[in-house]
């Protein structure tokens, strides 16, 4: 365990506090606490400024276009995907498709390079601790082409059982499509050994980044994986935007997702030729401010430093869990010896909504439910958890009142 005065030693999270205006807020009279950063993280004044700058100063049409105000906003938007393409390691900007996020990345490849080479009986391989947007559209080319979705298990501590996943993998496997870390119980899951057992058997991989890229170092190029997906506003950047990472050669011999502008060469009555990558999967104006701001936001994080916020999130996970284990009637949900800074948990005799809208009267905002992994929650037999995540801006006096708020509420309740 990272001791709290080693932290403080390298990093300064009140001044990291104070680049976030929202942080400044009262909500029911309280100073908002907000441990809801698996759902978005909230947005530091250089990705506010990045918006508005775009607006207020270069607002066009990117691509195409040879006024000023449209060179300006091209180049910036392209420096948007030079700086993705660092942050996790691809091996080209061809490779950097801009999506509205994960659920759109995943439904991509489901739809079109799932189209092209799933058959009936193949199978793909899922996991337990799937969200949602990385379970429907798989079942979706499943009923579609006659495929077969298996399912890797996980165990009580919400960790993937590996053997089990071997034992799904063989001759009719053709895509493994796993979370990195799960969004409901932190869980990082080992997917560099999953990736390569997926390839030994000669299967393809699509690894969902969106809770990982935040909290862990990413190298798509180390992990071999064949497509990550992530959303931006995950990373301190803007909702709406994401990206979509895959080997080269992939998606250059996939079909065209969506047909319209700027994913064309040449278009005629007779037929249609496409753009080369990465445009041949961008169709129509795309999310120019957004994906703008998402630089910003990568910024950010270089600037503050990924290893010491991670350092930071590991020390508030531990400090958290350790005060949650304290509390009567309260049951941690998912505690694999791996975990990024996401602690799920019930308690007795109370349902997770009840002790959200309690929390929320005291300023602390929390995520209640399923959290989009409803064959999880089946598992564990519950209907949901309240569920509190950290990130950098978040502290120490903070986890102190999210504590002494659950005993308050859990007073009211019993």
């Amino acid at each position: 365990m990272i001791k709290e005065a080693q932290i403080r030693e390298s990093y300064e999270v009140e001044q990291v506090r104070r680049e976030f205006p929202i942080l400044r807020r009262e909500v029911k009279g309280k100073p908002l606490i907000y441990f809801d950063n698996a759902a978005t993280t909230q947005k530091p004044q250089q990705v506010i400024d990045a918006l508005t700058g775009y607006y207020t100063g270069y607002n066009a049409n990117i691509h195409r276009g040879i006024h000023t105000l449209a060179e300006e906003a091209t180049a910036a938007f392209e420096n948007t995907r030079d700086a993705v393409q660092r942050f996790i390691g691809a091996d080209s900007r061809e490779e950097i498709i801009f999506t509205r996020g994960t659920t759109e990345g995943i439904n991509l490849v489901a739809y079109t390079w799932g189209r092209q080479n799933i058959k009936a009986g193949d199978e793909i391989i899922i996991s337990a601790m799937e969200h949602h947007s990385n379970i429907v559209p798989w079942q979706v080319l499943c009923e579609e082409k006659g495929a077969k979705l298996k399912v890797i298990p996980v165990n009580e501590k919400g960790e993937l059982l590996f053997e089990e996943y071997i034992k799904l993998l063989g001759p009719r496997t053709k895509m493994v499509s796993v979370v990195h870390a799960s969004n409901a119980l932190g869980t990082i899951n080992p997917v560099r050994q999953i990736i390569d057992a997926a390839h030994k058997a000669g299967a393809v991989t699509l690894i969902d980044g969106a809770q990982s890229t935040a909290h862990l170092d990413i190298n798509v190029r180390d992990l071999d994986c064949d497509f990550f997906a992530l959303s931006a506003h995950k990373l301190y950047g803007p909702t709406g935007t994401g990206v979509l990472y895959g080997k080269k050669e992939l998606l250059e011999a996939m079909p065209v997702f969506q047909g319209g502008g700027e994913m064309i060469k040449e278009v005629s009555f007779e037929k249609t030729t496409y753009n080369q990558l990465p445009y041949k999967y961008e169709a129509g104006t795309p999310n120019i401010a957004d994906t703008i701001a998402f630089k910003a936001a990568l910024d950010f994080i270089y600037r503050i430093g990924k290893e010491q916020i991670r350092r930071h999130e590991e020390d508030l996970l531990g400090y958290a869990t350790a005060q949650l284990r304290a509390i009567r009637g309260l049951k941690i949900i998912g505690e694999a010896a791996e975990k990024t800074s996401v602690i799920s948990f019930v308690v007795d005799n109370a349902h997770p909504q009840d002790l959200g809208i309690l929390l929320d009267n005291q300023g602390i905002a929390v995520r209640t439910g399923h959290h989009c992994t409803q064959p999880l929650m089946d598992f564990f037999c519950i209907p949901g958890t309240t569920r509190a995540s950290f990130a950098a801006y978040n502290t120490r006096a903070e986890i102190d009142e999210l504590a002494a708020g659950l005993q308050k509420a859990i007073k009211l309740l019993s």
